[in-house]
């Protein structure tokens, strides 16, 4: 079935959605304000779905959701803002109405300074935790057997994790602070999230894959890297994808009938790919689980948001 797709690293998003009518779907995507968040949503838009379309500001979604449409609707969402994100939940639980699929597209790279929120590192939360929280508050709004959750990852998660894969004893990094470990790390946790997530989800028939969209040029996620990054990457950017291009992998996942029913699986590409030796490692998955649900559930109240509690999703809730 996987040797059946047409697609490779040069499709785009509007490629591998040719003949696909979304009507009647509603997708929402985080980070749809910028680089292959925005191309994500424009093509699912332009293909007839509804977007839910989440950014760090208010502002930045209007703008985006403005751009494509209509059927478009805009939603405040920081993920490095554990009550933002339940604020988030809470709104799009009020819109009403199913997801037919959840794009966990936004990310942070490589912050200079460590920064901790929450006691993990500022990487850790923006791409794995915030993710965790808000995946799981609407997972009961997900349909069963047709429903999806796409979740970016990166090669990152292979290239430059820690050995261990996770540093459960350094997610605050008070031993040591590389950023690139840590945001390999944090790519690391959203394959790991995106497999455990599968298992738990396996009875409701809601596929769940991660991904790695190529390394794509003409993105806002490389703003934080320094010299000499900042000086090679105009020559670089003449090898890497374009943004449509980058798009596609989780546009397929998202609305694509050629993929129906594969779930667990790690992308690359637009075909299934060989990731982390530990996605076949199922301790650490669900040790990963856990601790994500400790930081979610002993974080401080600030009042932003209503709490949302995290609800094993062994069975529909």
């Amino acid at each position: 079935m996987h040797s059946s797709i047409p697609y490779g690293t040069r499709s785009t998003a509007d490629a591998v959605l040719a003949g696909v009518d979304l009507s009647g779907k509603r997708i929402l995507v985080t980070g749809c304000n910028t680089g292959i968040g925005f191309e994500t949503i424009r093509a699912l838009a332009a293909h007839g779905a509804h977007i839910i379309g989440l950014s760090r500001s208010r502002e930045a979604a209007v703008e985006a959701c403005a751009k494509v449409g209509a059927s478009a609707t805009p939603v405040e969402c920081d993920l490095g803002n554990l009550d933002s994100v339940s604020a988030a939940v809470a709104t799009i639980r009020n819109i009403g109405g199913p997801l037919d699929a959840i794009v966990a597209n936004a990310g942070t790279m490589c912050p200079k300074t460590l920064e901790v929120r929450y006691g993990v590192e500022l990487q850790f939360l923006v791409n794995h935790i915030g993710h965790f929280l808000l995946v799981n508050g609407l997972l009961d709004l997900v349909p069963d057997r047709i429903g999806r959750i796409v979740i970016v990852s990166s090669s990152a998660s292979t290239e430059f994790a820690p050995k261990e894969g996770i540093l459960f004893d350094n997610l605050d990094g008070h031993l040591f602070y590389k950023p690139f470990v840590f945001y390999g790390q944090s790519k690391l946790a959203n394959a790991l999230f995106a497999k455990e997530l599968s298992r738990r989800l396996a009875k409701r028939a809601i596929a769940v894959n991660s991904l790695h969209p190529g390394a794509v040029g003409g993105t806002s996620l490389q703003r934080s890297l320094g010299f000499p990054f900042t000086l090679i990457m105009p020559i670089a950017r003449l090898f890497m994808k374009s943004i449509a291009q980058g798009a596609a992998t989780q546009t397929l996942l998202a609305a694509s009938p050629l993929v129906e029913g594969i779930s667990g699986e790690y992308w690359s590409d637009c075909q299934v790919a060989k990731g982390h030796r530990l996605l076949g490692d199922p301790a650490i998955a669900q040790r990963l689980w856990r601790v994500s649900e400790s930081i979610v559930a002993t974080r401080p109240q600030s009042g932003v948001g209503p709490s949302v509690p995290v609800k094993s999703p062994q069975s529909r809730p």
